[in-house]
């Protein structure tokens, strides 16, 4: 099978302790994405209060980032087709040092806007050009682990990089904890220069063959998976402090705990699921989007029983969660020689899942049904995702079926 995942003319694959050197600088890449995204979540209250609105108004900044991930995801990578992969990540986190540098000096809420939605636009393009390089480094049975890999830098983001810029906000203020992250941006891209393979791209790339991702039916299935199934996860996430501090009876001390278990989970299903996804990878898709839903038809239960019950339900909730790397690598193979654009889109599913269990969490507790409802969502957007999960399965085997046999030797 063709090589579609490094560039051509890329040099033979790295010994194994480069490779680990490889993904290591692409994860902290990750890490500053991951830190920036979910610790502006928690530090809401005092740059509302800062910068003089009330934190309703404040929650837009929020939605800039995801716009601008959405936005930015398929226009960079499509633009960038001819761009070697390695300067092109340089780029990217150059561009992502500089908007969190500037939105650490917002003079006012509508700047801080701004700079968010400039912050958002190298996300996607970066995770998804990243699960590229990385998988070029190993051979084609460990891409998964490879993308898992990259992928760590945002699960430990979660446990040690939000927990220590919220702290460091509160002790400090806010404003240093873009600096912060501004600083690893600068880092990645120097990791990133150092050791990143050098490469170059396909003479025949070209923005309008990357579109070409847009017309393959199993690329959109692929996205479809992610942006439904995912949305539960999202769901529960977006109301955990609230379902805690309402239905648990849990002080608000817990909370960053139960975050920390979160985020363990994640991080342990990012080094044991991918080693299955590499044998079977559909069939674990499948079974990670079972997993997530009996967990999410869990949670009601946990949350009503004590943080302890929450917290472990959280925990399996996060080892489900490794499906972002097993849908990366599922695209790598559907995507054709549109590999890039198909990889960035990946990410602009999962903040589409971002927005999407959110909102039907909110409506569901608007209606009365209870904080703990979103639970009961976020298992039917699972349910959801694995049907569209199905419809992909059927209609890859539809096309096996019509691809013409043989012609006998002789």
């Amino acid at each position: 099978m063709t090589d579609l995942y490094a560039g051509v003319g890329d040099p033979p694959l790295p010994p194994a302790h480069k490779s680990h050197v490889v993904h290591l600088a692409l994860a902290m890449g990750g890490f500053a994405i991951g830190t920036t995204e979910f610790a502006t979540m928690s530090l809401l209250p005092y740059m509302a209060s800062d910068l003089g609105v009330d934190a309703p108004t404040f929650g837009h900044v929020i939605s800039a980032y995801a716009l601008g991930v959405v936005v930015g995801a398929p226009l960079i990578a499509t633009a960038s087709a001819r761009i070697p992969r390695r300067t092109l990540l340089i780029g990217l986190m150059v561009v992502f040092a500089l908007a969190n540098g500037l939105s650490a000096l917002a003079p006012s809420y509508g700047w801080m806007l701004a700079f968010r939605f400039l912050s958002g636009l190298p996300h996607g393009a970066y995770f998804g050009i990243a699960s590229l390089v990385a998988a070029s480094v190993v051979p084609q049975s460990r891409r998964t682990v490879a993308v898992g890999r990259v992928m760590l830098g945002l699960t430990v983001a979660t446990i040690v990089g939000v927990p220590v810029a919220n702290l460091l906000g509160q002790m400090v203020g806010w404003r240093w904890c873009f600096a912060v992250v501004a600083a690893l941006a600068l880092m990645t891209a120097a990791l990133v220069a150092v050791f990143a393979p050098r490469d170059r791209p396909d003479a025949a790339a070209s923005p309008l063959r990357e579109l070409g991702a847009l017309a393959k039916p199993q690329v959109w299935l692929t996205l479809g998976i992610g942006a439904v199934g995912f949305g539960g996860v999202f769901a529960v996430y977006t109301y955990l402090a609230s379902t805690l501090t309402h239905v648990t009876g849990a002080a608000p001390s817990a909370l960053p705990v139960v975050l920390m278990v979160f985020g363990l989970g994640m991080t342990l299903g990012n080094l044991i699921v991918p080693r299955f996804a590499d044998r079977a990878l559909m069939p674990t898709a499948g079974a990670a989007l079972v997993w997530m839903a009996v967990m999410l038809a869990l949670y009601p239960l946990a949350a009503a029983h004590s943080a302890g019950a929450m917290g472990l339900n959280l925990f399996g909730l996060g080892l489900g969660c490794a499906l972002a790397s097993v849908l990366q690598t599922r695209l790598m193979d559907v995507a054709g020689e549109a590999q890039a654009l198909a990889a960035a889109l990946n990410h602009s599913a999962f903040n589409t899942a971002n927005a999407l269990g959110p909102w039907l969490g909110g409506m569901a507790i608007a209606a009365g049904y209870g904080w703990t409802s979103t639970g009961w969502v976020g298992c039917g957007l699972a349910l959801g995702g694995l049907l569209v999960w199905l419809l992909s399965w059927r209609a890859f085997a539809l096309d096996d079926l019509r691809q013409p046999e043989p012609e006998p030797a002789g």
